[in-house]
């Protein structure tokens, strides 16, 4: 029995075809193989299992009483084998539709996630949507990296040559500070009256992103004093609550952090902050990227 559990699926396909056809060459032709290296794989498959299977006569190629009792259940074999390697086709194109979306903040903003889901799976039914979340170092939120297809983020976008993207959100940049400090009676505030304010910083690695939170656009060349360096929403609360400096955050974001101790206020004299969809350029033409773009735009539409 030892003889025989080493033998090949792909032996078996020449067996059973050779079997059919009852000619070597005719069969070599169906296998793509030439006819002398299917004779030298059925010669090592009788070899191994110590029988012939076929027999060469004078009126053509026949089977053995051997090669008879072998043919239904090597066809029984190849079609439980054609079964399991269909199943595991199946699996990987499952995997190659799953959509992997990464994104640093939830982005909330009234059900858009949900909306977007929606309308991305009325247009592509058999595909799955996988939620990542980034961390603030990451401005890209997987994109540069390669972990994620598609991803929430702000822009401007660090490498943006490398990205398209479509605008989800476009909210004016409110000042988080603490409810005790001196500016936070004013109903609005000019930027101008934080410029020497200690700010809440993004990690360095954000880079241009780090630069838009701080609003360097609008210091006139001034170097921004950094209280703090935050990482998360939760790092950000806390820093506010303990008077460690005042931070930019999108109107939509507002919520995140304006909890016990902390609000927010309009600001006059800085621009609005852009919430996008992004992809890798060179992704832009698969179909799950377009179809979850496309839904995007739908949304963002009010369509």
């Amino acid at each position: 029995m030892a003889m025989t559990t080493d033998v090949h699926v792909r032996d078996l396909r020449y067996f059973v075809t050779v079997a059919e056809e009852l000619h070597f060459t005719r069969a070599a032709e169906r296998l793509y193989v030439s006819q002398p290296a299917l004779s030298k794989q059925i010669r090592a498959l009788e070899r191994q299992l110590g029988v012939e299977l076929f027999r060469r006569t004078p009126q053509g190629t026949v089977l053995t009483e051997a090669g008879g009792e072998l043919v239904p259940h090597a066809r029984r074999v190849l079609a439980d084998w054609d079964r399991g390697a269909a199943a595991v086709a199946e699996v990987r194109a499952a995997r190659r539709a799953t959509l992997v979306v990464g994104m640093s903040t939830s982005p909330g903003r009234g059900g858009l996630l949900p909306a977007i889901r929606s309308r991305f799976t009325a247009a592509e039914p058999r595909a799955a949507v996988r939620l990542r979340q980034a961390g603030w170092d990451d401005p890209t939120a997987g994109l540069a990296d390669g972990t994620v297809d598609v991803a929430f983020v702000w822009l401007p976008l660090p490498g943006a040559g490398d990205y398209g993207w479509t605008v989800v959100a476009e909210e004016p940049r409110l000042v988080a500070l603490p409810e005790t400090h001196p500016l936070a009676c004013r109903a609005e505030i000019d930027f101008a009256d934080l410029a020497g304010e200690p700010f809440l910083a993004l990690p360095r690695a954000a880079g241009p992103l780090r630069d838009h939170w701080l609003a360097l656009d609008a210091r006139g060349g001034a170097e921004p004093v950094v209280g703090a360096e935050v990482a998360s929403t939760e790092e950000t609360y806390e820093a506010l609550v303990a008077g460690l400096g005042v931070c930019l955050v999108a109107a939509g974001n507002v919520p995140l952090v304006s909890l016990g101790g902390v609000t927010a206020r309009p600001v006059r004299g800085i621009g609005p902050s852009r919430y996008a969809l992004a992809w890798r350029r060179e992704d832009a033409g698969r179909p799950l990227v377009r179809a979850y773009a496309e839904a995007c735009r739908q949304v963002a539409d009010g369509r």
